[in-house]
């Protein structure tokens, strides 16, 4: 038996917006929950998973619970304390850069079961005060720091402004990364319509009123009645030339995991695989070319596993913002308008992170197991997910459905 790495189960708590029903849940507990869910689908003892790699990259929230939230998280979870995990920082790569370490691991025969991809509670980051504070602070006005506030890096552009550069470099208008922003939210109206979440939510109960409890079951911030027109009415942000709060996603909350296995586990275990990893690329570029990196990692994939863009039957792009897919497209395609259009009626068929949501160290296994499922549904063969992260970084999978 030929044994490859398989993904044997994938699932994910509902994204939750900004200040939504998910707002005070830590991502220890989103984990925790996720790490339960995902062994308890194929009936695995969480005694079986060798490995965690978990992404996480609103660290600020995570230094609330003093940090190792994979560590944390396993031994809430019930996990053996004997279980080995890491806690991975690579910005919105976080989760897919997880996938990639824990197919190493499986391939290099140190693991056999390992639970891959990451969480984050984005509003849950907290105002930061001066360090020097904690040395004394003699006089005058003591100014907090919020982390949040354009989404950037000290030393660097925000990334909104960067991704309207490109996106003006690459011909993408703002009105075409509107009606896309409008488009991703009627394609996951219909595809929750059809039932298409189902396979990949499991409803998460959090705290109500007089002790009571509440199930969320579904994602919160998309918005069905979006429209090209109501979105061209808003303005720009962070000096951007075309990124507005419409055209890229929320500051959002969610946990999402996949447990993969050599394919001789699988059998061991009478598990049949979902899906096998084909193959994985990472790149990295300038610091202001964050939407070039999704269709650079995809090329690499391609190249490490002898396939031609022809190959894919379905694109997941990781819509940081609406311009990424848009300049993936373009990119990928080069001047062949066809082939362009080709691409695009295959890239986030159900939707993306500017209707579901991006909590952004969950994102990369979020698109990962989306595509597994509709790969599935379609009885298609491969498929690419791809991400771009902070300043400039990218992640690529592919995937074949069995």
């Amino acid at each position: 038996m030929d044994d490859g790495v398989v993904i044997v189960s994938a699932l994910r708590t509902p994204f939750g917006k900004f200040g939504g029903a998910l707002r005070d849940c830590s991502t220890r507990d989103l984990s925790a929950f996720v790490f339960q869910h995902v062994v308890e689908r194929i009936a695995l003892p969480a005694s079986e998973v060798d490995d965690i790699y978990w992404g996480l990259a609103t660290v600020g929230e995570s230094a609330m619970e003093n940090g190792i939230i994979a560590r944390q998280a396993l031994l809430k979870a019930g996990f053996p304390p004997e279980t080995r995990s890491m806690t991975i920082d690579r910005a919105c790569c976080s989760s897919l850069a997880a996938v990639d370490l824990g197919r190493r691991a499986i391939r290099l025969g140190e693991a056999r079961a390992v639970i891959v991809g990451g969480a984050d509670n984005m509003g849950r980051q907290p105002f930061y005060i001066p360090a020097a504070v904690r040395w004394g602070w003699r006089r005058g006005p003591l100014a907090a720091q919020d982390n949040l506030h354009e989404l950037g890096y000290p030393g660097f552009s925000p990334v909104a402004r960067d991704t309207g550069a490109v996106a003006v470099e690459f011909h993408v208008s703002r009105d075409e990364q509107d009606a896309w922003a409008a488009r991703s939210h009627r394609r996951y109206a219909e595809a929750a319509a059809a039932g298409k979440f189902k396979d990949e939510i499991v409803p998460f109960p959090v705290a109500a009123k007089r002790n009571a409890v509440a199930v969320v079951e579904v994602d919160e911030l998309p918005k069905p009645d979006t429209t090209p027109e109501a979105l061209a009415t808003l303005p720009t942000i962070y000096g951007s030339a075309t990124v507005t709060a419409g055209n890229a996603p929320g500051m959002d909350t969610g946990a999402a995991a996949l447990l993969l296995m050599s394919r001789q586990r699988a059998a061991d275990a009478s598990v049949a695989p979902l899906a096998e990893v084909i193959a994985t690329a990472s790149v990295a570029t300038a610091p202001d070319r964050l939407p070039v990196g999704p269709a650079m990692a995809i090329e690499r994939a391609l190249e490490r596993a002898g396939l031609r863009l022809e190959d894919i039957s379905l694109f997941e792009v990781n819509e940081a913002f609406a311009a990424v897919p848009l300049v993936a497209a373009r990119m990928l395609a080069g001047t062949d308008t066809r082939r362009r259009d080709w691409i695009l009626d295959r890239l986030n068929v159900n939707g993306g992170a500017v209707a579901i949501g991006h909590p952004v160290g969950a994102s990369g296994a979020r698109i990962l197991m989306t595509l597994v499922y509709e790969l599935r549904r379609r009885n298609a063969a491969y498929g690419v997910a791809a991400i771009c992260g902070g300043l400039a970084q990218a992640e690529a999978v592919i995937v074949r459905a069995l």
